[in-house]
């Protein structure tokens, strides 16, 4: 039996036909490429730290890809070695604009991250349309979400003033702190520790005496015997410090050398090239403040630890990495968009399970609201303790996790939002 066409038939069937194309191209827009630009030192004396968020966030972005966290969509994350110059930052963030990233990522040095704060608002201003998105990952300047916030900047790690907080509740309780030395690095960051440090203390243990405060050439001391040598003639039995990457293994190896027993109280006590330089001098002495500790309550994020140590031989501590990759992954899914214009008003006030739980993104300033931990340097025990650090059997174990609104803090930000 032979059909017969019809006009309405070859209608139907060209309609048909001109369909496919369209439902092609609607299935590939749905599988974007989220290219993040990791803009950090990657040479220099900051390089190790850098080197390990790098393959943090990669990990993490693999892990997200495989099981499709972000839908059909999948992470890039490649690194620019920006050498900790802000005025590289810049130049790396020409570079990466050209190649069309609209996401970057920064967070060793607030010195550079306002540099680049400040130069991605004048691109998206000068460039509608071309927008990008700053993933702040560790720089942690309050004034970065209090007087230079932006709509355009998103910060996962808690800042200075919030560790602050959390630190000097917790200090506030021990009475043996009777003297107090503050040391860091002399840049932007390195002052608001100070500052927060003098106020908090004086707020919630007035009887505790600052007996110094020392601000050193950041990534430029190679020796900080002289420091050290200070803070033992001052009688100093705590010691404050912001310091970070190689300033702080050095300054902490000079302290095991001159049997410095004054107690440290840290922000990145857990840093790579730190836990080395410690060794068993350091324990029980050092302490740090974090959003973050693998020997938690519940040891959350363990299979995290595990897979990255077999795959890079490193320890995974960076869990801002975590948080950015999360939080991304359910706004591209809520925005059905790529698109950082489509993106941000998505991740303003968003709630996502990171590993030290549930955490917002405060809509007021783009600060992330979260725990902190404050974890003590010891031995490996099996029990609260089960992971080291850098092969050797030394770990942190878990003094007191500090809810978000403990630590969190007021905001100055006067958020000017697009339109």
């Amino acid at each position: 039996m032979k059909f017969q066409s019809s006009p309405l038939r070859a209608s139907f069937v060209a309609a048909a036909l001109s369909a496919i194309p369209f439902a092609l191209t609607a299935q590939v827009s749905m599988a974007d490429t989220i290219k993040i630009a990791y803009i950090d030192p990657l040479s220099g004396p900051f390089a190790p730290v850098g080197q390990n968020i790098l393959n943090s966030f990669q990990y993490i972005a693999e892990k997200a890809n495989n099981e499709k966290w972000a839908g059909n969509n999948t992470f890039e994350v490649v690194g620019f070695d920006n050498k900790g110059s802000p005025q590289e930052s810049l130049n790396v963030l020409k570079t990466v604009i050209d190649k069309g990233f609209r996401y970057i990522t920064q967070g060793n040095g607030s010195g550079v991250g306002l540099a680049l704060l400040d130069a991605v608002n004048k691109h998206n201003e000068r460039n509608p349309g071309k927008e990008i998105i700053y993933l702040n990952h560790a720089a942690v300047d309050p004034d970065m979400t209090n007087s230079k916030c932006s709509y355009w900047h998103f910060r996962f790690d808690s800042n200075s003033d919030m560790k602050m907080e959390a630190l000097t509740t917790y200090m506030a309780a021990d009475k043996n702190i009777k003297k107090v030395y503050i040391i860091g690095q002399n840049y932007s960051f390195g002052h608001q520790v100070t500052r927060a440090a003098k106020e908090y203390l004086a707020r919630k243990r007035p009887d505790i005496q600052i007996v110094g405060d020392d601000l050193h050439p950041i990534g430029q001391v190679k020796d900080f015997s002289p420091y050290i040598a200070k803070i033992k003639s001052s009688g100093a039995d705590t010691v404050i410090t912001g310091n970070w990457g190689a300033d702080l293994a050095l300054l902490i190896k000079a302290a095991k050398d001159a049997d410095l027993k004054a107690n440290f109280y840290t922000y990145y006590g857990s840093t790579t090239g730190v836990p080395t330089a410690m060794g068993a001098a350091g324990m029980d002495h050092v302490k740090y403040v974090g959003y973050w500790n693998v020997n938690n309550e519940a040891f959350t994020g363990k299979d995290i630890v595990e897979g990255f140590k077999a795959k890079y031989k490193d320890d995974y501590y960076s869990m801002a990495t975590y948080s950015i990759i999360t939080a991304m992954s359910q706004a591209v899914k809520k925005a059905q968009s790529t698109d950082p214009v489509k993106v941000a008003p998505v991740l303003e006030g968003a709630t996502f399970k990171s590993l030290n739980g549930e955490v917002v993104m405060r809509k007021l300033d783009h600060q992330l609201q979260q725990p902190l931990y404050i974890a003590t340097w010891v031995k490996v025990n099996g029990k609260d303790v089960k992971y080291d650090q850098e092969n050797t059997g030394l770990g942190w174990k878990t003094n007191q996790k500090i809810d978000a609104f403990v630590a969190s803090q007021p905001s100055s930000c006067q958020m000017k939002r697009p339109g």
